[in-house]
């Protein structure tokens, strides 16, 4: 990753960013906010420090893009939602102070579905987000702009939140690496919450080394957040045989899975069997129940934390409004995107009285069933390779009218969510038209460094006449 030093001036890093960041904003729409004064003035102080001799950090002068779910003073923190477009934010996310307290420099706030309800950055207040490859097609979500601004190197770096595959998915339609890691491994501290039980901040970058040093510098216990874990990242106990046992999972029906990607998934299993590595096929018969079981789970929790968005307490509220009800009822409407609706109304459906035994409660024992599942498949192998989603990047427009059809691009991705266990996102090459193809490793709990090492060893592994993913920002490591 390239810093600021005396060669290379964080000012000159700033600027080159920016300049890329209003270049592809008309046409990719990545951007809800670019963060033009802020980041200029921050460059040109850590510029200063340089030239004094003080230790500016580990990100010195690197510009970044951040999720507009992050809470920061800078810019609106929009969540890319109606409800809170006038919303600024009086206090910092952790992750964010944390960068920034080693020098990072955020160059603007990336699109993202409503409220992170989303598989395609199409549910955003401010318009979706196009593909870094295919204009015509989604970016994934819901963190589409910041897989975007990396998959165009506009920046090194972005944060993104993932309740259900919102990292993996948009960094496999971009060709990037995307790490969800361990629930609770990253403070939630100060971002907008979709799913409590569920959401994770992890980060997408060109390189696993790049994702790798993020995790040293943001992963922690935080007395702010009461579900992050004791630093554990970079000490976890690790697997001295680089000979490792590859899972691949048999119950994933293959008539879902798009052809292209079953080919991909094919040769990265020859590759890591020529390699060494020994292959295992997984029965895993309970995750056929993880899409229905978070389905249930997510809009529950979803639900809960979007009641506080009502036009009293602050940001956005109706002014058609003559009685306290109407106010309500008004600001919701008015303010919430059709999916954070349709969200909501499932998830008090399922809490309502009379049908929390025959659907929460049901979906809670699934959701064991699962971690169980993970945790035998864990006794028999080391890491499990498995698709993200069943299709690559899909048009705009052809999913967004049919929920279910939309639902169903998260089947791969939402059982990590529920076990609460790791998964990155690699680049596999590309489809016949161009567009890109990923696959994630998936590891047990508080593995999330040793995903990144193997990712690291595949990618050294890879002859550079294949990479198809070289670092498009040509920095040091």
């Amino acid at each position: 990753m390239k810093t600021a030093s005396i060669e290379v001036s964080a000012m000159s890093l700033v600027k080159e960013a920016l300049v890329k960041a209003h270049q592809y904003q008309d046409e990719y729409n990545i951007f809800t906010f670019i963060n033009d004064t802020a980041a200029i003035e921050k460059a040109a102080k850590i510029d200063e420090r340089i030239k004094n001799g003080e230790d500016v950090g580990r990100l010195a002068g690197v510009p970044y893009a951040l999720k507009d779910n992050f809470l920061s003073p800078e810019g609106g923190s929009t969540a890319s939602a109606h409800v809170l477009e006038e919303f600024t934010s009086p206090i910092t996310a952790t992750t964010v102070k944390k960068l920034e307290d080693e020098g990072a420099i955020m160059i603007g706030r990336t699109n993202l579905d409503a409220f992170a309800h989303g598989s395609s950055t199409e549910n955003s207040y401010y318009g979706a987000t196009k593909n870094s490859k295919d204009t015509t097609r989604v970016a994934g979500g819901s963190s589409g702009g910041s897989a975007v601004a990396v998959a165009l190197g506009i920046v090194e770096f972005a944060t993104g939140t993932d309740t259900g595959g919102s990292i993996r998915q948009p960094a496999s339609f971009n060709g990037i690496y995307g790490l969800k890691p361990t629930y609770g491994t990253i403070s939630r501290y100060g971002v907008v919450a979709m799913a409590s039980s569920l959401d994770c901040i992890g980060f997408f970058a060109q390189d696993p080394a790049d994702i790798d040093l993020l995790m040293q510098i943001t992963a922690g216990q935080d007395a702010k957040d009461m579900t992050s874990l004791p630093d554990y990242y970079g000490k976890e106990e690790k697997f001295d045989d680089p000979i490792k046992r590859i899972g691949i999972i048999k119950d994933f029906d293959n008539e879902v899975v798009h052809p292209e990607i079953r080919a991909a998934l094919a040769r990265e299993v020859e590759k890591l069997r020529a390699s060494g590595h020994e292959i295992i096929e997984l029965d895993m018969p309970a995750l056929k129940y993880a899409l229905a079981a978070y389905y249930i789970i997510q809009p529950a929790e979803v639900a809960s934390n979007l009641a506080r968005h009502d036009g009293v307490r602050y940001a956005f509220r109706s002014q058609d409004s003559q009685t306290l009800d109407a106010l309500y009822q008004n600001t919701r409407n008015e303010g919430f995107m059709p999916e954070n609706k349709r969200r909501i109304m499932i998830g008090n459906f399922v809490l309502s009285s009379g049908f929390y035994d025959a659907y929460y409660l049901k979906a809670a024992k699934a959701r064991t069933l699962i971690i169980q599942e993970y945790e035998k498949a864990f006794e028999k192998c080391d890491v499990i390779l498995t698709p993200v989603s069943p299709n690559p990047a899909f048009k705009l427009g052809e999913k967004v009218d049919d929920p279910v059809a939309m639902y169903l691009e998260d089947l791969m991705s939402v059982s990590l969510n529920l076990a609460g266990v790791p998964g990155l996102t690699i680049p596999v090459g590309e489809t016949a038209n161009g567009l890109s193809l990923g696959l994630q490793l998936v590891g047990p709990r508080r593995s999330d460094q040793e995903l990144l090492q193997f990712a690291k060893q595949m990618r050294s592994n890879t002859k550079p006449s294949e990479d198809e993913h070289a670092d498009v920002m040509g920095g040091d490591d």
